[in-house]
């Protein structure tokens, strides 16, 4: 860590929100010894709330440092990213915010990794910055959170169970699909940025074809989202109902960097509920939220409803849960595989977040630049990162 000339190893940026704050408590426990780290926001005062805080149940953090920003100041995002090897940000929605630390991540070779779920503001990124973060050697990863982590590492881990039932590399076609289950309240910060890019369906249509033109394909070989339809899972029992959320994209993508997932892949993403009758309201609430959010006083009364910044009560989230199913076919050969954890939109997701930044930080990772899937940048070691920190990844 000390090997570095950069001050830092990891910067917290955002660290005055709910979930940023998690995040801090979750790197005031479990960073390790020596870890250069620094605690940034827009407010100094709340920053310095924020550390005493940490500090009266670690007193070593009495004096970590504090590094103040805004989100759209790009001089001193500028300043802000030169200070460390990573940067980790809470700040959302990133459609709104997240621009201008990517770039300037991306121009001063410096690792970034976020929560979002916007599938807008990941093409949009990719378009704007991906070259320069290539030609910087920054790894630019987004959706370090719920979106998309118990997904992404959850088909990597069930491509490698995969590849252990049929004796080594997959030759065939796979088709894999993944079944979320939960039971836990969402963000403010997931539904402003659900809202948001419900209504923008012209503008991400348009982002992600000028991602498609300048994205290169496999060579030999494909990656794809399927899109599901409602039915009952042979397999799990469940009634799934397709989700339009990013994972399907993410795990996708990554399916293309890999070729340990065959040389055609493809998979598709859903809700699971037990009947029929819940799959249906389910349905049926996604199709007036995308109503409404096209309706420009209906949405800001809705985004009104769910502030930003809040979130449960310890207690409510002690009591939370996820799971996501996975099965993968090949050429007759099935396995059924499950992650699942605690309480999804805060306390895994301010894990998940804080051990990816540490993962970029101080582990041994694959070669790569650019924009690129939480697969793809750390695989093998973020798996085993957040196994050890309580996110079960099993063999069913």
């Amino acid at each position: 860590m000390a090997d570095s000339p950069r001050p830092y190893d990891v910067v917290l940026f955002g660290a005055t929100g709910f979930t940023g704050g998690l995040t801090a408590d979750y790197l005031a426990e479990h960073a390790p010894a020596g870890l250069r780290w620094a605690l940034a926001g827009r407010s100094e005062s709340r920053l310095e709330a924020v550390r005493d805080r940490l500090a009266r149940a670690n007193p070593t953090l009495a004096d970590l440092p504090l590094l103040t920003a805004d989100a759209d100041d790009a001089e001193a995002l500028a300043e802000l990213v030169a200070t460390t090897r990573v940067v980790a940000t809470t700040v959302g929605p990133y459609l709104e915010y997240g621009g201008p630390l990517v770039a300037a991540c991306a121009t001063a070779g410096t690792d970034y990794v976020d929560l979002t779920g916007e599938p807008e503001f990941v093409d949009r990124t990719y378009v704007e910055h991906n070259a320069a973060a290539e030609g910087s050697g920054a790894r630019l990863v987004h959706s370090c959170g719920f979106d998309s982590i118990p997904h992404d590492l959850g088909a990597y881990f069930t491509i490698q169970e995969l590849a252990k039932e049929v004796g080594g590399e997959i030759t065939t076609p796979v088709s894999m699909r993944g079944v979320v289950r939960s039971r836990a309240g969402f963000s403010g910060g997931t539904f402003h940025s659900a809202l948001t890019a419900f209504s923008r369906a012209r503008q991400m249509k348009e982002v992600s074809s000028a991602r498609r033109r300048l994205e290169p394909r496999p060579e030999g070989r494909r990656s794809r989202a399927s899109v599901g339809h409602p039915r009952r899972d042979p397999d799990l029992g469940y009634w799934l109902l397709p989700l339009p959320t990013i994972d399907p994209f993410v795990v996708a993508r990554s399916g293309a960097h890999l070729s340990a997932y065959g040389p055609s892949f493809s998979y598709s993403h859903y809700a699971g509920t037990k009947t029929l009758r819940y799959a249906a309201g389910g349905a049926l609430g996604v199709t007036g939220l995308t109503l409404a959010a096209q309706v420009p006083p209906l949405r800001n009364a809705l985004l009104k409803k769910v502030p930003q910044g809040e979130g449960p009560s310890a207690g409510r989230r002690e009591k939370s849960w996820f799971t996501v199913d996975f099965v993968a076919e090949t050429a007759g050969t099935k396995v059924h595989t499950r992650v699942s954890g605690g309480d999804p939109g805060y306390t895994e997701t301010s894990k998940m977040l804080a051990e990816s930044a540490l993962c970029l930080a101080l582990d041994e990772n694959p070669n790569v630049a650019g924009q690129v899937t939480t697969a793809t940048a750390m695989g093998d070691a973020l798996l085993a990162r957040l196994q050890r920190a309580g996110i079960a990844f099993e063999r069913r």
